[in-house]
């Protein structure tokens, strides 16, 4: 994966405040994550497309990617 693409998103439990550093898939989103911590199963808002855009500290590829996230609308992304 190139055109500057951050493949590491540190991801942030909203339970209990613990951060860990995630590689995000270059060929799929992220639905669900359990805190290696506190073992909550994180899910996305209902206005996000995955577990990078809505706790990480950077988005998803396809976000970064200034495209249209395919969960969020209709134009899908390469």
């Amino acid at each position: 994966m190139s055109h500057g693409v951050v493949l590491k998103s540190q991801i942030k439990c909203p339970e209990c405040g613990y951060r860990k550093v995630e590689t995000m898939p270059t060929d799929s989103y992220l639905w669900f994550y359990v805190c290696d911590k506190c073992r909550e199963i994180l899910k996305p808002l209902k206005s996000e497309c995955c577990i990078f855009c809505t706790y990480g500290s950077v988005p998803c590829i396809p976000i970064q990617l200034s495209k249209i996230c395919s969960f969020c609308a209709t134009e899908p992304f390469d």
